[in-house]
């Protein structure tokens, strides 16, 4: 059997910076952490708001994108909690950095018991979204992703930003459509807190986007097919298509 070893992405970097580095990697605190986490989690979303999940067998093995519409802070949690086995442990999601990583205590909780990677909003680098995808391929990772962008205030679905197909345009990595329903209603933006309302989450068949260049226009095809399959399980979900 032939070794590979290699150095952790992350070696050599301050506990600070390390927190939030795209090359962040999970040591063994990390991912005990996260298996509680996770465990917690997925009680909470049974019992505190009936999640009802239809599609999981779409779920391919890693890599992958797992992608929905966003309206809540509960969005994330719902999709990290659908996640089982490899899928769950390699599972990042990709994360606003002025509001996740804007201090340390929120650094810590993002970073160990989420697993989130920050993007930074109107100033992510070309580089930084360089290494995302490198380390989706290389990795194998799971990404969490709402190409909105921001969470929509009304719940109404926004365009799709062509950030989700700088990352596969050209790959061969499936993208993994969903539609969160319930979310907002839960946990709207201007709440403090979770309500008690029932979630749905429809999982689609996973897209590919190995014909399309990595460029420019190639981003933009992405998000709009991406953005086209979310409506389309969000009319097959609740009898409506969300507007623009």
């Amino acid at each position: 059997m032939e070794f590979n070893l290699r150095p952790a992405r992350d070696h050599g970097l301050e506990t600070a910076d390390r927190l939030r580095s795209l090359s962040r990697e999970r040591g063994l605190g990390s991912v005990m952490l996260g298996r509680v986490w996770r465990a917690g989690l997925r009680v909470y979303l049974a019992a505190y708001h009936r999640l009802e999940v239809t599609g999981r067998e779409n779920l391919p093995e890693p890599p992958f994108v797992l992608i929905a519409n966003h309206t809540s802070h509960l969005d994330a949690l719902t999709l990290s909690g659908v996640l089982r086995g490899q899928a769950a442990r390699r599972a990042h999601a990709l994360a606003a950095g002025d509001t996740f990583f804007s201090s340390t205590v929120s650094s810590v909780f993002a970073a160990y018991a989420v697993n989130a990677l920050p993007v930074w909003r109107k100033r992510t680098k070309a580089g930084e979204l360089a290494t995302l995808r490198e380390r989706l391929v290389e990795d194998r990772l799971v990404y969490i992703l709402f190409p909105e962008g921001t969470r929509a205030r009304d719940g109404t679905m926004a365009a799709f930003q062509p950030g989700i197909g700088v990352l596969v345009a050209g790959t061969t990595v499936p993208v993994v459509p969903a539609f969160l329903d319930g979310c907002h209603t839960a946990w709207p933006p201007d709440r403090s807190y979770p309500a008690p309302r029932k979630l749905r989450l429809t999982i689609g068949a996973p897209l590919r986007f190995g014909d399309l260049p990595a460029a420019r226009a190639g981003w933009e095809a992405a998000a709009a097919r991406c953005e086209a399959a979310v409506r389309a399980l969000a009319a097959e979900a609740t009898g409506r298509t969300p507007g623009l």
